[in-house]
C-alpha cells in the first residue's frame, strides 16, 4: 500500500474515530508508552492462556494501566464549536466539586486534617486542569505535564484497591473508610475525564446526569422521583462494588474483548485483510457492479476480525471505493455502500464487536452459542445490501470487473493458505465450548507462528504472501492492540455509572414502565381503527415499543459508540419488552442491531462520513444514501422479535423456513422500493404497496403473510418482465 494511501487512512480514522486518535510520540514518552502498551498486551495474553486473577483484582489491574494510558496516548479532543467546550467543561468541574464537598460534609467519621487537605488539593487540581484554558493546537507529539498528572491519578485509584485489596475486601468487606470514599470521588472524576478524552463529551454528560439522579431523587417530580441515596453510598457503590466502575462491562473487556482486539490487529499485520479482499474480488468481482459487491463481501469478511465500523470502512474502502467510482457508481453511492456494509462487522461471527461479548455475559449464554445465533441475522444483513447494490448496478447498466483485475483463486489459496490456520483453530475452539479468551490465546499464538511458514518452506515459501511477525512486528502488534482497546475500556468504566445507578434506584423499571405506558396508549389508538382485527393488541404494543427503542438507539448511537449504547439501552429497555413477552435474546439483539445502524444514520453517521472522505463526496448526502441502503436490513431486527425462531429460539424447521422466507421476501420488497428500480422504474403506487406489504410480513401473522407474500412477489415479477420495444424506445429517449 502506498505511503499516501496509508496517510489517508490514518487521517480519516483520526478525523472520524476518536478512539483511534493517537499521539505520535518521540523520545522518552514514546518508549514509556510502548513499554506500558506492550506490557498490557503481554499480560492479557499470558492470563488468557494460563489463568486469570480474581475478578476484582483482574479488572483493577486492567484499569490501572488502561485509564493511565488514555491520558498519555490520546491528545485533547478538538475544541467544540462556540462556547460549548467551556460550558461542558464547567458542568464537569462543578460536578466534581459538588461531589467532593458533599462527601466531606456527609462523612461522620473523623477525617485526618492532612488527608482532608490533600483530597481538597487534588480535587481543585483536577477541576483546574479540566478547564480548557489552553486552546487545542493540534499537537500530538508530546505529553504535557497536565496529562502526566491525570495519568497518575487515573492509575492511582485502581492501584489503591490492589495495594489494599486484603484489607478492603477481606478484613472489612462492606465498610468504607473516609480515605476509601475520597479515593472513590477521584475515581469517578478520572473515569469521566478519560472517557471525555477518548469518546467525546456525550457519554460523560450522560454519566453525570445518572449519578445526580441517584443523589437528588427525592427532589424530582412525579414518577421520576425516588427516595435518594447519600453521596457516600453512591460513591461506595460505584467505586468498590461490582456494579459500578468494575462491573460486567469492564470485566468483559478485560477478559474477552481485549484478547480478540489483539488477535484482530495481529491477523491484519500478517496480511489477512488483503486476503479477504482478494477472496471477495474472486467471489463477486465479475458480476454487474462488481466492485460494489466486492466492497460488501470484503467488509463482511474483514469485519469478522475487526468489529470496528470506521476502521472497517477506511481499511477496505480505500481499495474498493475508487474501483466503484471507476466502473460508474457515483462517489456518493460508492461511499454509502462501503459504510453500510462495514457496519455489519459488529454483527458478523465469529468475533463480532465488543457488545456481543457483553451480551453473552449479561444473558449467561455461552459465546459459542451466540455465534450460531448471529449467523442468520448477519446473513440477512449482507443479503439486503447486496440486493440493493445489484439493483443499482442494473439501473446504471454497469458491468463487472475486467478479468485481468480478478486474481486467480488457485494462486490466492496457494500463496495464503497458512493465514487461515489461526482463524479456523480459533473458531473450532469456540464451537468446542472452550473459553473465548483461551481461543483468542491460541489464535494469537498461531497467527505469529504461522506467519513464519513461508520462510520455513524455503524456495516454495517464496511464492507465498503475507508478512512475517518477527520481534519488531510483534512489539508493533502488541502496542497497536493495546491502543485499540483503550477507548472501549474507558467507555465501559463510565457506563458502569449508568448501570450502577440503574440497579441502585430501579431507574430501569421506571423507564420500562414509561415505554409500556406510551406503547399501550398508541396501541389502543391503532386498535380502535383496526376494524378487521388484523393485529392483536399485544402485537401492536410490541411494535410501538420497538419503534421507541429503535429511535432511542439511533439517538444514543449518534453520540455514543455501539457498545455503550447497547449496554445502556439493554439495561433500560429490555425489562419493558420482556414484560410484553419478547424473549430476552431477541430484545438484546434488537438493541444491538440498531446501535450498529446509528453509524450510518445522519446527522452523526461517522462511518458514512469517513467513507465520504475517501469518495470525495458530500458527507451528509452520503450518510442519507447509506441509511437508504440500510432500509432492508433495518427490517431484520423487527423480524426476529416477532419470529424468534430466526434466533434459533424454539426451533423447528417448518417455522424457521417460513419465517426466513417471509423476511427474505420483505427485504426484496423494501430493497426494490427504496432503490426505485428492478428492470424498470418503480412507480409511486408500486412503491407504497411494496412498503405496506413488505412491512406487514414482520408480524408473523399467517393470514397477513398469505396475502402479503404473493402481492410483493407479483409486483417484483411485474417489474422484472422482459423489456418491450416501447420500453427500449422510452429509454433511448
Amino acid at each position: 500500500m502506498s505511503a499516501t494511501t496509508q496517510q489517508e487512512i490514518d487521517r480519516l480514522i483520526e478525523q472520524f474515530d476518536p478512539e483511534s486518535t493517537f499521539r505520535r510520540l518521540a523520545g522518552f514518552a514514546a518508549i514509556f508508552v510502548t513499554v506500558m502498551t506492550v506490557g498490557l498486551s503481554a499480560w492479557h495474553y499470558y492470563t488468557a492462556g494460563f489463568g486469570l486473577e480474581n475478578e476484582i483484582a483482574h479488572r483493577a489491574i486492567h484499569l490501572t494501566v488502561v485509564l493511565g494510558l488514555c491520558f498519555l496516548v490520546f491528545p485533547r479532543q478538538k475544541r467544540l464549536p462556540g462556547p460549548w467546550e467551556w460550558i461542558s467543561s464547567l458542568v464537569l468541574v462543578s460536578f466534581y466539586l459538588m461531589l467532593g464537598f458533599r462527601l466531606l460534609n456527609a462523612i461522620n467519621d473523623p477525617i485526618p486534617p492532612l488527608a482532608q487537605g490533600i483530597f481538597i488539593a487534588v480535587l481543585l487540581s483536577i477541576a483546574a486542569l479540566s478547564l480548557p484554558f489552553k486552546a487545542y493546537d493540534g499537537s500530538t507529539t508530546r505529553i504535557p505535564l497536565r496529562d502526566w498528572i491525570f495519568a497518575a491519578l487515573a492509575s492511582g485509584f485502581s492501584l489503591y484497591l490492589l495495594v489494599n485489596f486484603h484489607n478492603i475486601f477481606i478484613e472489612r468487606p462492606g465498610e468504607h473508610t473516609p480515605i476509601d470514599l475520597m479515593v472513590g470521588v477521584i475515581a469517578i472524576a478520572m473515569v469521566i475525564e478519560a472517557t471525555r478524552r477518548t469518546m467525546g463529551i456525550f457519554l460523560p454528560l450522560l454519566a453525570i446526569v445518572t449519578v445526580l439522579y441517584g443523589i437528588f431523587g427525592p427532589y424530582l417530580p412525579g414518577g421520576l422521583g425516588h427516595r435518594g441515596y447519600s453521596v457516600p453510598r453512591v460513591v461506595a457503590h460505584l467505586y468498590k462494588g461490582t456494579e459500578g466502575i468494575y462491573g460486567i462491562p469492564v470485566g468483559v473487556v478485560a477478559t474477552f474483548v481485549f484478547h480478540f482486539v489483539l488477535f484482530g490487529i495481529m491477523a491484519q499485520l500478517t496480511g489477512l485483510g488483503q486476503l479477504f479482499v482478494n477472496l471477495a474480488t474472486i467471489a463477486a468481482g465479475r458480476f454487474s457492479g462488481g466492485p460494489a459487491k466486492v466492497s460488501v463481501v470484503s467488509s463482511g469478511l474483514f469485519g469478522m476480525i475487526s468489529g470496528s465500523p470506521i476502521a472497517n470502512t477506511v481499511t477496505t474502502g480505500v481499495m474498493t471505493i475508487p474501483l466503484m467510482k471507476k466502473v460508474g457508481f457515483s462517489p456518493r453511492f460508492a461511499g454509502a455502500v462501503e459504510a453500510s456494509a462495514s457496519c455489519g462487522g459488529q454483527v458478523t461471527p465469529p468475533i463480532m464487536g465488543a457488545a456481543a461479548f457483553i451480551m453473552a455475559e449479561t444473558l449467561g449464554i455461552p459465546y459459542n452459542q451466540l455465534i450460531l445465533v448471529a449467523i442468520i441475522p448477519a446473513a440477512l444483513h449482507y443479503f439486503a445490501i447486496l440486493y440493493m447494490v445489484h439493483l443499482e448496478a442494473k439501473r446504471l447498466k454497469l458491468s463487472g470487473m475486467d478479468a485481468s483485475e480478478i486474481p486467480s483463486l488457485t494462486l490466492v489459496l496457494r500463496s495464503s493458505w497458512h493465514l487461515f490456520i489461526p482463524l479456523v483453530v480459533m473458531v473450532t475452539l469456540l464451537l468446542m465450548q472452550y473459553t473465548p479468551f483461551l481461543a483468542a490465546f491460541w489464535g494469537i499464538t498461531l497467527t505469529v507462528a504461522c506467519s513464519w511458514i513461508p520462510k520455513l518452506l524455503g524456495d516454495y515459501g517464496k511464492r507465498m504472501s503475507g508478512l512475517t511477525v518477527g520481534p519488531t512486528a510483534l512489539v508493533q502488534g502488541f502496542e497497536m492492540g493495546a491502543k485499540a482497546a483503550l477507548g472501549i475500556g474507558a467507555a465501559c468504566a463510565c457506563v458502569g455509572f449508568v448501570l450502577g445507578i440503574t440497579t441502585l434506584t430501579g431507574m430501569g423499571f421506571k423507564f420500562s414502565a414509561w415505554i409500556l405506558d406510551l406503547s399501550g396508549i398508541a396501541a389502543q389508538m391503532v386498535s380502535s381503527i383496526d376494524v378487521y382485527q388484523w393485529w392483536n393488541l399485544n402485537q401492536i404494543t410490541i411494535l410501538f415499543g420497538l419503534f421507541f427503542t429503535a429511535g432511542a438507539c439511533i439517538v444514543m448511537g449518534s453520540g455514543v459508540p455501539t457498545t455503550p449504547t447497547y449496554i445502556i439501552l439493554a439495561a433500560i429497555v429490555a425489562p419493558a419488552l420482556a414484560q410484553l413477552g419478547v424473549p430476552q435474546l431477541a430484545t438484546h439483539f434488537f438493541v444491538f442491531y440498531y446501535g450498529v445502524l446509528a453509524d450510518v444514520t445522519p446527522p452523526v453517521a461517522l462511518a458514512a462520513f469517513a467513507a465520504a472522505g475517501i469518495a470525495r463526496s458530500e458527507p451528509m448526502r452520503t450518510g442519507t444514501t447509506a441509511f437508504r441502503l440500510s432500509m432492508g436490513k433495518a427490517l431484520v431486527p423487527f423480524a426476529f422479535v416477532y419470529s424468534p425462531v430466526l434466533l434459533l429460539i424454539d426451533f423447528t424447521w417448518g417455522a424457521f423456513l417460513l419465517a426466513l422466507g417471509s423476511v427474505i421476501v420483505a427485504v426484496v420488497g423494501l430493497g426494490a422500493a427504496y432503490t426505485g428500480y428492478i428492470r424498470r422504474p418503480i412507480g409511486r403506487i408500486a412503491f407504497v404497496l411494496l412498503n405496506v406489504f413488505s412491512l406487514s410480513l414482520i408480524f408473523a401473522n399467517p393470514t397477513m403473510t398469505a396475502i402479503a407474500v404473493p402481492v410483493v412477489l407479483l409486483i417484483v415479477a411485474w417489474h422484472m418482465r422482459p423489456l418491450s420495444e416501447v420500453d427500449f424506445s422510452r429509454r433511448a429517449a
